[in-house]
Order: structure tokens, then sequence, then C-alpha cells
């Protein structure tokens, strides 16, 4: 029997079964960048588009490779306006990809920084698949002088042992379209009144059938999660009161189960991150929406695979075996909240019950086509018409910004 994390992460990250571990293609690389200035509009590069997916017959194309260098060059002027670059450059990215995000950045900083913050810069990507891992040292070291500024840990950047020691030196994160991928729980309760409950998976001993069994929230990284939700103040609210007295009543005349699906995964991370990089600054960017979701529940994922250029989406999460993305949609907000709880300010601001205290980080939720604007040159990324695929066609996606209150800039 296992909870949902774990089976989510056993389906993605598996060292021999796992969707990221069994397809080194599943992100795609473009040999070349995009030259958008010389489409005439929409049609066309949508016609690009499906002859790329049909050529590396791959599952997805990131942002960032999809709009190099520009997408990273944006990443990397977020960072240098900033960061304190009198003192060395540390940059952590959490699932690099296939490393263009790395290259793409390093080269923006040795063109467009002091020669010292190049020269004394580490850019360090912690990667959970081997493959990756050795597609990024290719990438980055198309270029001599990154190499020996560049590396990668090959491990799983949630656990803390991977991390040995605190590392109290003000740094970077950088995690792109890695939220969506990152393992949730299910707690499930049976109508509008009654408490939450885990889900746990168990496989039937005479078939390889798998059932869901419902338990009393005892996981802490549920327990924290629902704290965070604020779940335990709806049930206390829903208790309270004559007119929840006959909701319950309503309730159980007329149940409508619910399913919320709890990003235990990002907590764990944050958590990780916090304690092993106190000081560090983080900038993520992920899908806030995902259309066509047939997977029942609050904030559910898509189960997509995709052959021949082809998608097929899935109603079930058994579905995914190892050849299927699962994906989540992330809450920015509660992002934040998670962000906000795993730097220590949430319990401190409790126990001091004091409207006085001071939140330890700065955080802002920029629209893509804001933050690109902001810190990027959309000019690059626009075609003939003026139709432009990086402002126009990711309305869904955003950027997340975080940095300790006491950040130099």
């Amino acid at each position: 029997m296992i909870l949902f994390l774990d089976f989510i992460r056993s389906a993605l990250y598996d060292p021999e079964n796992g969707y990221f571990s069994k397809l080194a293609g599943s992100v795609g690389f473009l040999d070349k960048s995009i030259r958008f200035n010389q489409l005439q509009g929409r049609v066309a590069y949508m016609k690009l588009l499906d002859k790329l997916y049909k050529q590396h017959d791959i599952a997805w194309f990131t942002p960032v490779e999809l709009f190099k260098p520009w997408y990273a060059h944006g990443i990397a002027e977020a960072i240098m306006r900033t960061a304190d670059l009198s003192i060395p450059l540390k940059i952590y990215e959490i699932g690099g990809g296939s490393g263009t995000c790395a290259k793409c950045i390093m080269d923006y900083i040795m063109l467009n920084a002091p020669p010292r913050v190049y020269n004394n810069m580490i850019y360090t990507s912690v990667e959970i698949s081997s493959s990756l891992a050795e597609k990024q040292l290719e990438t980055v070291g198309e270029v001599q002088s990154h190499f020996s500024r560049f590396k990668v840990e090959c491990r799983d950047a949630t656990d803390k042992n991977g991390w040995g020691h605190v590392n109290s030196h003000p740094c970077w994160v950088i995690m792109l379209e890695v939220l969506d991928n990152l393992p949730h729980d299910l707690v499930f309760s049976p109508n509008q009144s009654s408490p939450w409950m885990e889900v746990w998976l168990e496989q039937n001993h005479d078939s390889l059938q798998i059932s869901e069994v419902y338990k009393p929230i005892q996981d802490p990284l549920i327990s924290k999660c629902s704290k965070i939700i604020g779940m335990d103040e709806d049930q206390a609210v829903k208790r309270s009161s004559l007119v929840a007295a006959a909701k319950q009543i309503w309730s159980k005349a007329f149940p409508k189960p619910r399913r919320s699906w709890m990003p235990t995964g990002c907590l764990q991370l944050l958590e990780v991150l916090h304690w092993a990089l106190p000081k560090m600054s983080l900038i993520a960017s992920d899908f806030s929406y995902l259309p066509d979701i047939t997977v029942s529940g609050d904030r559910a994922p898509l189960v997509s695979t995709k052959k021949s250029g082809r998608t097929k989406d899935h109603s079930n999460y058994l579905d995914a075996k190892g050849d299927a993305d699962i994906f989540f949609p992330t809450d920015f907000w509660l992002l934040e909240k998670i962000d906000h709880y795993c730097s220590g300010w949430s319990n401190e601001h409790r126990e001091s019950r004091s409207s006085k205290a001071v939140k330890k980080r700065r955080t802002i939720t920029l629209d893509t086509a804001a933050f690109m604007e902001e810190f990027g040159l959309p000019t690059k990324t626009r075609t003939k018409s003026g139709y432009n695929p990086l402002l126009d066609d990711f309305k869904n996606t955003k950027f997340y910004l975080s940095v300790p209150t006491h950040h130099t800039s």
C-alpha cells in the first residue's frame, strides 16, 4: 500500500521504469533557434511547430527551448538586476532538461556582465535523470569556457542528504516547468461536511487491479499542506454555526464527494531548499492552468502520452505506467503560501500573534508576457504580422520570483 506521492514519483522518476528515466527524449532539443522574424504569422508558426514535433517524436518542447536564447536571456537579466554582483554569483537549476537554460544564461552573463561576474560564477544543475544530466554537460560544453563554471549533480533535489550541509551564501534557484511534475498527494471526503481523508493505493492480491483506500490524515506532509491551505480552519468554521449544522444534514442527504490534489512534493522540495539554501532567491515558471483535464478533483493533473506527434490524454491517473507524463497546474497563490511557510515566517507569525511580524520573503507573480516585457526582448519572438507566440500563446503560464527580505540589490 502506497500514498499517491510515492506512486507518482515512481511513475515519473523511477530509475528503470519512470517516464523521465526511460525517455531521454521526453524533452525536446532544437539544433538551432527559431527565427521568428522570418515567419509570416501564427499559421506559419503552428505549421513549423507541427513539423518539429513530427521530426523529433518527443513529448514536448519547453518554452526555454522553443524561444532560445531569448527566454533564458530574460531570466538572466532578472538575476543580474536583482543579485548583489559584488559577491560570486551562484546559480542552482532544478531539473535542467537539455541544458539550454544553463547555456543561454551563461552566454548572457559572459557577454553582458562585468568579466569578474562570469569568471567567478558557479552554475550547478541538480538533475534526477542520468541521461538528461549527460545531455546538459554536452549542451553547456559547446562553449569551452562555460565548462569550468558548470557542474551537474545527478540526484533528487528533495533528498536532504544530497545537499550535505547548510550553505548560507546568497544564491539563485531556477525551476522551469518543475512544479508541474512534482508528485502530489490526494485527499478525499465522501460529502461536503465530513473530514478529509488521505488516499492510499492498494493492489488486490487476486488480481492486478488497484483500488483506493481512505484513512484519517496522518501523513506529516499532507497534514502540513492541509494546514497551509486552511482545510483545518474550514472544518472548524463548518462545525461552529447553526448554518453549518443545516449544511451537514443537507450534505448527508445529498452527498457530493470531494477530491483535492495536494502539492506535497512542492512542499517537500521547498522545505529542503529553505533548509539547505536559507539565503536563496527563487525564480520559478509554470502552468497556472491546463486545458481539457479529465481526472477529477481540485488541482487535478493532466495524464498524457505523445507518440508520432499525436497526443493522447487519459482520464485515469492509473494509466501513468512509465510512458505517460503527469503534470499538474500550479496554484501560484498556494505556492506563495508554501514558500512563506517554509521560510519559517508563518510559524513565527502564529507564535508571536503580532501584526508587526515581518515576512522573510519578498514575492511577486507575473504573467509570462509581463515578465518578458520587463526583463526580456519581446521583439525577438515576434513574427512579421505582429503575432508573438511567447506573449500570445503562453497566457496560462506565470513566473514566480521570491527573494529574502534582507536581500541586497
